[in-house]
């Protein structure tokens, strides 16, 4: 994730021990609440049209969503949103990027309309741009509408969606870890649990061999989708020993608040009301 970019290349290149750095490393690390906190301080301490603020506002804003707070994350996006814009200019790449990643914590609150109304924009207008990082920023979009059209029920189109955006991305990267996911929430979403166990455990393999520092965001992810699987395929005790290592790693790391979280403590209590 590039948390700044100059507009000048060859001087962001010569640049270092930038006023994010330290906000940047602790997010990194996993440690959302001392990168919320230097991030506000930094952005404090400098002027609105400064692009170190302007950083600074994202870093605390996808910090405060890591934790759990999507509501308030929201909050800090569109701050970060008017610094990136009267900057950059609305249709940069970075603007568009924030856009994505805001959408992701509307999903995160259920409200999947909205995140599928911004993700489809954001998008179609990463189709028409240009840019090194252009596909990366369309693949990303695409990840919302996949969770987008799954959150709403639409699972055979989510699906189509999935399958499409990782016949264009094809590194063994992140963007491909969550496409798969969203592709396996959808096929668990239409009943195909073998097929969905097959990708989750795809999933786990790259998630397994990306670095630590891009792995933080996405714990617990693929134990959910295994235990749905699993649940759907009637082995409900290995189900419950992969929702309940999901609940634990994502309380350790994002806390109770967080959808994730939220999310593996219904499927535990969905588990425990089909044993007998």
């Amino acid at each position: 994730m590039r948390f700044f970019r100059s507009r000048d290349r060859d001087n962001a290149r010569r640049t270092t021990g930038t006023p994010v750095d330290r906000a940047k490393a602790l997010y990194e690390a996993g440690r959302y609440a001392a990168a919320e906190a230097e991030a506000r301080a930094v952005a404090r301490s400098r002027p609105r049209s400064d692009q170190y603020a302007a950083v600074a506002l994202f870093i605390a804003a996808i910090s405060t969503g890591a934790q759990g707070r999507h509501a308030e994350s929201i909050g800090m996006y569109d701050q970060a949103l008017a610094a990136y814009g009267r900057i950059f200019g609305a249709t940069h790449g970075l603007v568009l990027k924030l856009r994505s990643d805001r959408a992701q914590q509307l999903a995160a609150l259920g409200r999947y309309t909205e995140c599928e109304e911004e993700c489809a924009a954001v998008a179609e207008a990463a189709d028409r741009g240009a840019g090194r990082d252009i596909p990366l920023l369309a693949v990303a979009a695409r990840n919302g509408l996949v969770f987008a059209l799954n959150g709403q029920g639409r699972h055979q189109e989510a699906e189509t969606e999935a399958r499409k955006a990782l016949a264009a991305h094809r590194a063994p990267d992140r963007a491909s870890l969550v496409l798969r996911l969203g592709l396996a929430r959808s096929l668990n979403g239409q009943g195909r649990h073998e097929d969905a166990l097959t990708e989750g455990q795809a999933a786990d393999e790259l998630y397994r061999g990306l670095p630590e520092s891009q792995r933080h965001p996405d714990r617990g992810a693929v134990e959910l989708v295994l235990a749905n699987a699993l649940l759907g395929l009637r082995r409900a005790p290995e189900a419950r020993r992969r929702a309940a290592a999901a609940h634990e790693v994502c309380l350790a790391s994002f806390g109770p608040d967080h959808s994730r979280t939220v999310e593996a403590r219904t499927l535990i209590g969905r588990i425990d009301d089909t044993r007998p």
